[in-house]
């Protein structure tokens, strides 16, 4: 734990683990589970998907409204996409969150707002995947863009089944990226994608459950 791989050598015994430090690590099988870099990870013949990051934004409920939901309170799901939609969660520490949207990032880390990475930016505008996806589906990208940029917006999406709780009763919360997995034709991978070769076995894409 907390040590940086920045190489994965196959030898006759089997992979070996190249560490930051020159250290290396020799193991008959390994699991990679690259989130966010996982098809970058993956190695050749991975060229069938790629990585499209999404924040995932999220309103916290401040602590006079939090009790107005005490369970998980979800709308109906969109057979298209992967996404739950925005939501009511409670937390383990008890308070209230709302969301997240779905809002393309233009850095695969891009935790804060604004980040830009020109290196992802580049591998968004040169895989397929990416304009066909933004082709089919402009319209929802534009509601989650807008929803990203007005917190009125964004909550006017929960009202529609939680309508005591106003704008007064929110702030802005933490936000995630998501690393979707996208095809070539554009569409959004839905499921986990597992591939194996050699002794490795890499997760490429897995969908919240």
């Amino acid at each position: 734990l907390g040590c940086e791989v920045v190489a994965l050598v196959r030898t006759a015994g089997g992979q070996r683990i190249v560490l930051a430090s020159g250290e290396s690590v020799l193991a008959r099988q390994v699991i990679v589970c690259g989130g966010l870099q996982s098809d970058r990870l993956a190695g050749p013949g991975s060229d069938d998907l790629r990585i499209v990051p999404f924040r995932g934004e999220y309103l916290s409920v401040l602590p006079a409204k939090q009790d107005v939901v005490r369970g998980l309170v979800y709308p109906v799901p969109d057979p298209r996409y992967p996404f739950l939609g925005v939501h009511f969660t409670r937390t383990v520490t008890g308070g209230l969150e709302i969301g997240p949207n779905a809002v393309l990032a233009l850095a695969r880390e891009g935790y804060r707002r604004g980040s830009v990475s020109l290196a992802d930016v580049r591998d968004l505008a040169t895989w397929p995947g990416t304009w066909r996806l933004a082709r089919r589906h402009w319209r929802t990208g534009a509601r989650e863009l807008r929803g990203s940029l007005s917190v009125r917006a964004y909550l006017r999406l929960a009202q529609a089944y939680v309508p005591s709780i106003g704008l007064a009763d929110v702030e802005r919360g933490r936000v995630g990226v998501r690393a979707q997995a996208v095809e070539r034709d554009g569409a959004l991978v839905d499921d986990f994608r597992i591939t194996r070769s050699d002794g490795v076995t890499c997760l490429r894409n897995a969908p919240s459950p």
